[in-house]
């Protein structure tokens, strides 16, 4: 490997705007493939029974990701290998390949015991499907129980360089995730259809893990197949069981509400999860980002029994958190339909596909901010060792999400008052299947709730977030609503000049539009003097125009 790009893969990032900056261009290109990914579906099959079923293939696999190989997951492990590190590296090492082992076990017995049970199961997972479509169903669930194995390594090999601070490989890791599935949508899937995507999938989680490998060997704590520690082993998993819960129970109720679109028309799941992963673009850029690049420090300083220097930490990623996903959710819901028309319409992806995600992506929307400030909360108190708040606040989540996907999607289909309501609010009058979109409002009402409470409870735990952060939110929010309404005020006058009909001018309109909004929310944080978008132009200022920098209070710690 050339030094250059040697000298990349070992740099070790410290501060948390390089470190978060990093992650979050890596994430805006992964998002980016994701979406080109997610166009090439949409253009190929369209909201049809095969996506359904391929989207629906991955819940099974996925829970058992969550289930088993969240146990050993990177805000679990940090704090432990921070420990293991101070006796040595060869401690550090024998720790991490025990954890492996038994990780590896534990899962090659799940996989074995849900390949034999993934035909009944179906039953329960896809109950709307077809016998035909259920038999694609099992055999698509069954070759995806190879990922757990590749993307649990992979997480495992990313904790050690998460822990070194070398970002740039764990970065890198969902890049090619994405280049893996895309190759088998352009190269695979014309001979054989979903199955030549599922294999561009277990390509790409090949290549996560690969990508990794470099990294984790410099810092010279390489796991191995070993003899298990059980002490240790329980030590770990006792710690990270109440967050691995948490983590199934999301995934759970997601299962449910894929279980009840299976049961609305033909092309609902794949609507469900097209708008699902456009809202997944911010979330990934924004909260996992900063809670991902916030993460060591603030578990460095627990360690340390710096409890102000940790909340100061924590409070500057809340705040920019707050910064970035409230204009965010007000262009998504505002441009919502630009958006989908712009990312997804190709092909046989029609006018009625793009009326429906974009509903959804809407409703979508509204929990932005709470799911971004879930991620760094729950860091916060995983760096801190405690995991029990998550898991309540998790599955009283997870519960209400299920009990109202079942009442909301009940009252839009059975009630005619009621569903004329939502039609009418979101714009898709007179199309068949619109109760779809009482799923996506089921998942934002249960992630404000969980943000809710997982915040009275942090509040209550550590005596606050940092400072500033009620006056970050409502200059945001008024800002915010700013962006919004000029949005929509442009939309109207931009009507005028461009032909609709067309790619170019659904995309000109929608960024026009976009680009003035912005200028007027930024314009408002600047009259406000909102501190952390001055930092944020500061920041970039140093990067670009190579000023003499003067580290804030966050980026010195």
């Amino acid at each position: 490997m050339p030094k250059r790009l040697t000298d990349i893969f070992h740099r070790k990032l410290s501060g948390l705007h390089e470190a978060a900056y990093l992650l979050a261009a890596f994430a805006l290109l992964s998002q980016a493939l994701g979406l080109f990914r997610d166009r090439l579906l949409a253009h190929s099959f369209g909201a049809s029974p095969a996506l359904d079923v391929y989207y629906a293939a991955f819940r099974i696999p996925d829970f058992l990701f969550v289930s088993l190989a969240s146990l050993a997951g990177a805000y679990v492990l940090i704090p432990f290998l921070e420990e293991k590190k101070r006796e040595g590296k060869v401690a550090a090492k024998e720790f991490l390949s025990g954890i492996w082992t038994a990780l590896f076990a534990g899962m090659a017995f799940a996989s074995a015991v849900l390949f034999f049970v993934i035909p009944p199961l179906s039953h329960f997972v896809v109950p709307g499907f077809s016998g035909a479509e259920r038999e694609e169903f099992i055999f698509l669930s069954r070759l995806f129980l190879l990922s757990p194995f590749l993307l649990g390594f992979s997480n495992l090999l990313g904790s050690v360089t998460q822990a070194g601070k070398r970002f740039f490989a764990f970065a890198l890791s969902p890049v090619l995730y994405n280049l893996g599935i895309i190759a088998g949508i352009i190269a695979l899937a014309p001979l054989w259809g979903v199955r030549g995507i599922a294999l561009g999938v277990v390509a790409g989680a090949m290549l996560h893990l690969l990508i990794q490998i470099p990294a984790a060997r410099a810092e010279g704590i390489f796991p191995r197949m070993s003899r298990i520690r059980w002490g240790e082993v329980w030590r770990v998993f006792s710690v990270s069981l109440p967050r691995t819960l948490a983590l199934s129970a999301s995934h759970f109720s997601l299962l449910v509400l894929i279980a009840v679109a299976s049961l609305v028309s033909q092309g609902s799941i794949s609507i469900f999860q097209f708008s699902f992963n456009l809202q997944s673009v911010p979330l990934g850029i924004i909260g996992v980002s900063y809670s991902v690049a916030a993460f060591p420090t603030l578990a460095r300083l627990w360690g340390e029994k710096d409890t102000k220097k940790f909340l100061d930490h924590l409070g500057a990623s809340f705040r920019h958190i707050i910064l970035w996903s409230l204009p965010v959710t007000m262009i998504f819901i505002v441009l919502r339909a630009q958006i989908v028309r712009v990312v997804l319409g190709s092909g046989a992806f029609n006018w009625e596909h793009t009326r429906l995600v974009a509903a959804a992506l809407a409703v979508f929307s509204i929990s932005l901010l709470a799911q971004n400030l879930v991620l760094l909360l729950a860091r916060g108190y995983y760096a801190a060792g405690k995991t029990k708040q998550v898991l309540l606040a998790g599955l009283s989540s997870s519960l209400l999400t299920i009990l109202l996907g079942m009442v909301l999607f009940r009252l839009v289909s059975d009630s005619a008052g009621f569903r004329a309501f939502i039609e009418a609010v979101l714009k898709i009058e007179g199309i068949g299947g619109s109760a779809v979109v009482a799923l996506p409002l089921a998942w934002s009402i249960g992630l404000i709730a969980n943000a809710v409470l997982l915040a009275v409870l942090f509040r209550r735990d550590f005596g606050g977030f940092g400072g500033g952060v009620w006056r970050s939110f409502w200059e945001n929010l008024a800002a915010s609503i700013l962006l919004g309404v000029t949005a929509y005020v442009s939309l109207n006058i931009l009507d005028n000049f461009f032909n609709l009909n067309t790619f170019l001018g659904v995309f000109f309109q929608g960024a026009i539009a976009g680009v003035i909004s912005s200028i007027v929310w930024g314009a408002s944080l600047f009259a406000l003097k909102n501190r952390e978008f001055l930092d944020t132009v500061a920041s970039f200022r140093r990067k670009f125009w190579r000023a003499q920098p003067v580290l804030s209070e966050q980026e010195g710690l």
